[in-house]
């Protein structure tokens, strides 16, 4: 039995919210179960000077979480002048996951950033920043197309999502909260796009070591978790 009564398949209640930041060109907060993560898309005329005059854009991602995101309050890294390792290794996993399904050609010499605030934590908040994000772009892509800027379907070739799955007192389960996630023997993201292509996979042995069924076990749940993640994305954007 899971600690939150749910089914081993069954993920917890997902919801968002457009435009939620009155200033971004696109914005979503997103929530699975208690992880809230603020995501906006801010649009800058310029690009990496690595890319100048390239004929392409950019899109790139920065990850935070708020002091009391958790029970404990965290001291804020800008306070320490450096960001952990794990906070770089997030934000540079949502920039990869966006950037599987962006044209960068057709994006022009401009990039996106995208910052993902977790506000509340309660495990997943990379899975759910990355999912939250693409509406974010999605809707700065909306705000250049009603400027004659450039135009979403060409832009962006695709949804991503993203879940984590895991295996938990002996079964394998979809959307670890932090009670499973902080004591599963194996924990796994996986990051894939709306026609099923694979983006990334992280998996770890906490415990002793899985096997490949149980690899492939939690793949199933992935994608079909995936499946109706990419599902709400398509009728929270057309809602």
């Amino acid at each position: 039995m899971r600690p939150s009564g749910r089914q081993l398949n069954q993920m917890r209640n997902v919801s968002f919210e457009r435009g939620f930041s009155k200033h971004a060109e696109g914005s979503c907060l997103v929530k699975f179960g208690d992880t809230h993560v603020l995501c906006t898309a801010s649009l800058e005329e310029r690009v990496p000077p690595w890319l100048r005059n390239a004929g392409k854009g950019w899109v790139t991602a920065e990850y935070g979480m708020l002091p009391r995101a958790t029970g404990e309050r965290m001291r804020r890294e800008a306070s320490s002048g450096k960001q952990s390792g794990r906070t770089q290794e997030i934000q540079r996993l949502i920039g990869r996951s966006l950037r599987a399904v962006v044209d960068l050609e057709a994006l022009g010499e401009r990039q996106i950033s995208v910052d993902c605030d977790v506000i509340q934590a309660d495990g997943g908040t990379r899975t759910a920043s990355i999912t939250g994000a693409w509406i974010a772009l999605h809707d700065c892509l909306k705000w250049m197309e009603a400027r004659s800027m450039v135009k979403t379907d060409k832009v962006l070739k695709d949804h991503v999502a993203a879940i984590s799955c895991g295996i938990f007192a002996d079964q394998p389960v979809i959307d670890l909260d932090y009670l499973e996630d902080s004591s599963a023997e194996t924990d796994a993201n996986f990051v894939m796009t709306g026609t099923g292509g694979i983006v990334e996979i992280q998996g770890t042995a906490e415990g002793k070591p899985f096997s490949q069924d149980e690899f492939l076990t939690l793949m199933d749940l992935a994608r079909n978790g995936i499946g109706d993640l990419v599902e709400m994305q398509k009728s929270t954007i057309t809602g």
